[in-house]
C-alpha cells in the first residue's frame, strides 16, 4: 500500500475545476515534489492533503486512513510556508515549542524535544534570539523545526524556498535533502522551479492544467518525458517535427525536414508508430555538438556560463534557432550541428 494515497479527487471554485480526477500515490519516507506552472493545481492538491481544502470528489488517505472530512488540526501533517509564518513576538525556543505547548507536553519534554529539534536544524544555542535577528535561511530552520517537532507523518512544503536569494536556496536544497534522509519522513514538496524539484525529490508529478501528466524519478523526467509539455518544462530542449519514414526491427528512421532522415532507435518510442505518422523529436542542448555533425549552421549568439556556455545556432529554414549548451572552446565561422541517435526524445505529435 502507499503511505500517501489520492483517488479520483476534484476539486472545483465555482465553474473551475482546478483539480480534475488526480491519482497519486507516494510511498513511506519518500521524498516527492508536485511540479508545475502557476495556476496548475498542486498548491490546491497539497491544500485538501493539509485538509485546509475539502475535495469535492474522490478520496485522500494517509498510512490507510481516510482523511476526507478530518479537520486539519487532526491529521498527521504539518506544513511549511514560503512565508515561514513564524511568530515576530515570540523567541526561537518558543516559535519551535508552539505546537507542544497547545498539545498540553510536560515542560521537561518539551524542553527536550524542542532543543534536540534546534540541534538537527543548526540552530543549537539560538534559542533565546527573536525573529528579527535571525536571517532568511535561519527562519525557515525555525519554520521546519516548529513543524517538524510535532513529528508528523509527511511534511508538507510549500514553495519553501520561494523568498530567499539563489545562493542560500541552493544551500537550503542541499540540507532539505539530508534533513529528509536522516529523519526518514515523507516530504511532498510544491514548487514550479524545475531545479528545486530535480536537485531534491526522489519522484517528481508534473502538473499542468489540473491534471498529472507524468510521474517519474528526475532522470527519467528529464531523459524519458512522455509528452511536449513535460519536456518543455524541465529544462531547455530542442523541437523538430518529423513524420515515420520506416520501422525495421529496432531500428526507426524519421523525415525531419531540414535535419534530413535522423534515425531513432525503436526504445524511444513510448508509443504506438506507424509509418507515415507525425512524430516529434526533441534533443537536449548538451546532447548536440557544434562540429562532426551533418546540419550545417552558424552561430546567432553565444553566453558564457562559467564551466558551460550557450548558443543559439541558426539554421536555414528554420525560424527558431538551436539552443546548444557546450563546454568546449568558442566556435569560428560555419559550425556542423551533430547527435547520438540514442539521445534522440520521441514524443506524440498534438496537433
Amino acid at each position: 500500500m502507499s503511505f500517501l494515497s489520492v483517488t479520483r479527487v476534484i476539486k472545483r471554485f465555482g465553474d473551475v475545476e482546478a483539480v480534475k480526477a488526480v491519482d497519486l500515490e507516494v510511498p513511506r519516507g519518500a521524498f516527492f515534489a508536485l511540479l508545475g506552472p502557476s495556476g496548475c493545481g498542486k498548491t490546491t492538491l497539497l491544500r485538501m492533503i493539509a485538509g485546509f481544502e475539502q475535495p469535492d470528489d474522490g478520496v485522500i488517505a494517509i498510512d490507510g486512513v481516510a482523511m476526507n472530512g478530518v479537520p486539519a488540526h487532526q491529521r498527521p501533517t504539518n506544513m511549511v510556508f514560503q512565508s515561514y509564518a513564524i511568530f515576530p513576538h515570540l523567541n526561537v525556543f518558543d516559535n519551535v515549542a508552539y505546537g507542544l505547548r497547545r498539545d498540553g507536553l510536560g515542560k521537561d519534554a518539551l524542553r527536550a524535544r524542542v532543543e534536540a529539534m534546534l540541534a538537527t536544524v543548526r540552530l543549537e544555542g539560538m534559542g533565546a534570539r527573536r525573529a528579527d535577528q535571525l536571517s532568511g535561511g535561519q527562519r525557515q530552520r525555525v519554520a521546519l523545526a516548529r513543524a517538524l517537532v510535532k513529528q508528523p507523518k509527511i511534511l508538507l512544503l510549500d514553495e519553501p524556498l520561494g523568498a530567499l536569494d539563489k545562493r542560500l536556496r541552493e544551500q537550503m536544497q542541499v540540507e532539505l535533502r539530508a534533513l529528509q534522509k536522516s529523519l526518514g519522513i515523507t516530504f511532498l514538496l510544491v514548487t514550479h522551479d524545475q531545479e528545486e524539484a530535480l536537485s531534491m525529490a526522489d519522484h517528481i508529478a508534473v502538473m499542468n492544467g489540473g491534471r498529472i501528466l507524468q510521474i517519474a524519478s528526475p532522470r527519467d523526467l528529464y531523459e524519458r518525458p512522455n509528452c511536449r509539455e513535460v519536456a518543455d518544462f524541465i529544462g531547455e530542449i530542442n523541437f523538430f517535427h518529423a513524420s515515420v519514414k520506416e520501422i525495421a526491427g529496432d531500428n526507426v528512421t524519421c523525415n525531419a525536414g531540414l535535419l534530413g532522415i535522423v534515425p531513432v532507435p525503436r526504445r524511444a518510442f513510448g508509443f504506438a508508430i506507424a509509418a507515415g505518422d507525425h512524430v516529434l523529436l526533441a534533443l537536449r542542448p548538451e546532447r548536440i555538438t557544434l562540429s562532426g555533425g551533418t546540419v550545417a549552421g552558424e552561430i546567432a549568439a553565444a553566453s558564457f556560463l562559467g564551466e558551460r556556455s550557450h548558443y543559439h545556432a541558426r539554421i536555414a529554414g528554420r525560424s527558431e534557432p538551436v539552443f546548444v549548451a557546450s563546454s568546449g572552446p568558442a566556435p569560428q565561422g560555419p559550425v556542423m550541428l551533430g547527435w547520438n541517435p540514442a539521445d534522440v526524445i520521441a514524443l506524440p505529435f498534438v496537433e
